[in-house]
């Protein structure tokens, strides 16, 4: 029997481990209902979620295929609650529901809420439920999504919780992004498997690499290799993690030494807007940690370049027209991989696939 929320009080909840809170997020079928983090996805999950984001954007290629994907869930709204600045994931998810028929309201400034005169985020959420059947979050508190989705299930009108992003926790939806564009990546050489993937700049803070290296371990013999001046380098829980599962992996300074190697260069940018003057990281010289002209000779013809985005210069912009930069193809396929997550979450899955077989 699945567990439900209902089931556990929240002070046990929040302090399970990631893994062993999966069985209370997911529904009948080990799909998403609550979709927090990166724990909740297996390899048939990703793969089977690829298989349905490539038939959504097959099907929405022509008018009848558009207009079979909008009467899916027109019947649904969706709130897009970013109480954290966004434009890439928030524009992502819009498109998303659109593409899906989804009605969409927004909160983009808790100073235009009722937040502004002291009411709680748990009475706000609250509130966008009596509208909504669907409420994505984005935060810069960490856990607020998990705890949101808690309060949702012990309502009396329970409704799913997307995570956007939540402190400097964890962003699934990202991370389903980058598989994404992986898989697509590889298809034709041999699939997501038997690579190297280099990670390189904040790691420390990145919820993006946090939530990638987890999704990553689903796969056969991916090395992960994490390139950072020390202050900048992933956490010693990621560390353990892939231990605990057997992953290779490497930690290293030297980013010229490790891209002869790499299958895939996933780069991020220094997230001091975390920063006080103080901090060390202020000081740290990332000079190093930079892809322009020389990192591309260094770079296999057959390797791809990744950026979560924004950037500011860890990639030239000369870069851009390079064949293996796939940063931008990365955004348009977080629109189809979200739509997949949309549609799956609300058990549109085989319609869609029939129409695809039926239709194309």
């Amino acid at each position: 029997m699945r567990k439900m929320l209902i089931d556990i009080p929240w002070e046990t909840f929040r302090a399970l481990p990631l893994a062993e809170k999966v069985p209370y997020l997911n529904q009948a079928g080990c799909v998403p209902y609550h979709t927090l983090i990166a724990q909740q996805f297996d390899r048939a999950l990703l793969e089977r979620l690829g298989t349905l984001a490539n038939s959504i954007r097959t099907i929405a290629k022509t008018r009848s295929g558009t207009d079979f994907l909008r009467q899916l869930i027109s019947h649904k709204r969706a709130m897009l609650y970013f109480s954290q600045p966004s434009s890439r994931t928030f524009l992502s998810f819009y498109s998303a529901c659109q593409i899906l028929g989804m009605q969409t309201g927004e909160v983009r400034d808790t100073s235009t809420s009722s937040e502004f005169k002291g009411e709680s985020c748990e009475d706000s959420v609250r509130t966008f439920s009596s509208y909504f059947d669907l409420i994505i979050m984005r935060s810069p508190e960490k856990g607020l999504a998990e705890h949101m989705s808690w309060v949702l299930s012990n309502s009396d009108r329970p409704i799913p919780v997307i995570n956007a992003g939540s402190g400097q926790d964890q962003h699934p939806t990202q991370a389903l992004l980058d598989i994404y564009t992986l898989q697509r990546s590889f298809e034709r050489s041999g699939g997501l498997r038997d690579r190297t993937v280099v990670m390189v700049g904040d790691l420390a803070r990145g919820r993006t690499v946090r939530s990638l290296s987890q999704l990553l371990v689903n796969f056969p013999n991916i090395r992960q290799v994490f390139v950072a001046p020390p202050v900048f380098q992933v956490g010693q829980d990621i560390q353990e993690m892939l231990r605990a599962r057997g992953v290779d992996f490497e930690i290293t300074s030297d980013f010229h030494g490790v891209l002869p190697r790499a299958d895939a260069v996933y780069m991020t940018r220094i997230q001091d807007e975390w920063d006080d003057e103080t901090h060390p990281s202020r000081q740290v010289d990332i000079s190093a940690y930079k892809f322009g002209a020389r990192e591309l000779k260094l770079l296999r013809p057959q390797a791809i370049i990744m950026h979560p985005l924004p950037r500011r210069d860890e990639i030239a912009v000369e870069v851009d027209h390079d064949p293996r930069a796939m940063y931008w193809r990365q955004m348009r396929n977080g629109m189809w991989i979200r739509a997949a997550l949309i549609a799956l979450t609300f058990g549109c899955e085989n319609r869609v696939l029939d129409f695809h077989r039926a239709n194309l």
